[in-house]
């Protein structure tokens, strides 16, 4: 798949950097964003044990309300996003008690779209922490930043008049002095870039509506881009100017775009459901930015279940044959191997070096090796009683868990 003007002369694109200028508070062991600090599944601080115990030793469970969104932890301290009733809630947590620190909460009501009904109300967006501050997006739309300190509302945007099909999953970008989310709803809505202190919008992009994915950014040819899944298309825009640069048309069955994109070296790469896996490169010709594919695996797919790189291979979770882990070559494409079927409907899957950690929706969380040549599975644990779509956050030797409606910490 192509986009511009393929006619004149290709200066192929480098990639210079990657995602998210997070503060420099942030230590190795925070996880203050979605998938981690990178915004890839890769866990920065982690202690392996020597070896792996028969059972996680569970510290603490409380009840912190219903959501799948991931937990956040900065220093010792764990931030939940939830709701209760027609709530939205934030709270704090000491992180080797799950002592409350703080709660706060804004009225939130919605009406739930019946297909998406045994997923529960949500929030399913994972909060983003920069320079101590939360940043938030509501199932119903409602942007909203927050103190870390004490929870207090900085500023807060109204839910706009249309919501999403199956509401909102996306999870705000932080990066370089905005805040990047796609309000709106079917058709509607706009990529938008906050300021973080007041909340008044730096740009807009209006030329298609939002999906479920999180945006990522990152550096092409000396230009700071926003990638992010839309409801058709797959579109780099400018992060300094919000200017539309390159779109790839991009869409599935039910308008479920759900994926954040990978990069790899200088491709970044990109699935969704029943649309195989593809890698490709952002390339300028002349004054026009434009896309090249490097390869496509048809084989496999990426639903709602965020694959990670590990060195050159490409591991996740395709839907077909009822949930089955795989992994490419990350330079080819080539499917290097497939796991047994019916593993799950959804899988977290995030990675330590060379160890996978695999949260399925049914509570089991799988350790593995990433391997290039097989499915290796080195243990297995039931770490709730409910629903895990929620991701987990790993750091040193603890793992905290949100199941449907409740907060774990494990450890090993």
């Amino acid at each position: 798949m192509k986009s511009g003007n393929s006619t004149v002369g290709l200066v192929a694109a480098v990639v210079v950097g990657l995602v998210v200028s997070l503060s420099a508070q942030t230590a190795p062991g925070d996880w203050p964003q979605w998938r981690g600090p990178n915004r890839d599944g890769s866990i920065a601080s982690f202690t392996p044990p020597r070896e792996w115990p028969d059972h996680l030793t569970r510290k603490w469970k409380i009840d912190v309300g219903l959501g799948y969104s991931t937990p956040i932890l900065v220093g010792n301290r764990v931030y939940m996003y939830s709701r209760k009733d027609d709530n939205e809630v934030l709270s704090a947590l000491d992180a080797e008690t799950g002592r409350s620190v703080w709660q706060t909460a804004y009225p939130a009501p919605f009406t739930m779209n019946p297909a998406a009904a045994r997923h529960e109300k949500g929030p399913k967006s994972t909060p983003t922490l920069v320079d101590g501050k939360l940043y938030t997006l509501g199932m119903s739309g409602i942007v909203s930043a927050f103190n870390a300190a004490d929870g207090k509302q900085i500023w807060q945007k109204p839910a706009p008049p249309v919501a999403p099909l199956y509401h909102t999953a996306m999870s705000p970008l932080v990066d370089r002095g905005l805040v990047i989310v796609h309000v709106g709803g079917h058709n509607q809505g706009a990529l938008t870039a906050f300021d973080p202190n007041t909340g008044a919008v730096k740009w807009a992009w209006n030329g298609d509506g939002p999906s479920y994915g999180s945006p990522i950014a990152a550096d092409f040819g000396g230009l700071r881009q926003v990638i992010v899944f839309t409801q058709e298309n797959l579109v780099g825009v400018s992060e300094a100017s919000g200017q539309l640069l390159w779109k790839r048309p991009f869409s599935t069955s039910f308008s479920q775009n759900a994926i954040t994109p990978l990069i790899h070296g200088d491709m970044v790469i990109v699935s969704g459901l029943d649309q195989g896996v593809t890698a490709f490169r952002i390339l300028k010709r002349g004054n026009e930015w434009t896309t090249e594919n490097v390869w496509e695996n048809q084989n496999v797919s990426l639903y709602m279940a965020n694959a990670v790189v590990v060195r050159d291979v490409v591991i996740g979770m395709s839907h077909k044959n009822s949930g089955q882990f795989f992994a490419l070559d990350a330079k080819t494409g080539k499917t290097l191997w497939t796991s047994p079927p019916r593993q799950a409907t959804n899988a977290a899957i995030s990675h330590a070096g060379d160890l996978l950690f695999m949260l399925k929706d049914d509570g089991e969380l799988i350790v593995a090796k990433a391997s290039a040549s097989a499915f290796e599975p080195v243990k297995r644990y039931t770490v709730a009683d409910s629903a895990t779509w929620a991701a987990p956050t790993i750091a040193g030797n603890r793992i905290f868990v949100k199941d449907t409606s409740s907060l774990a910490l494990y450890t090993w």
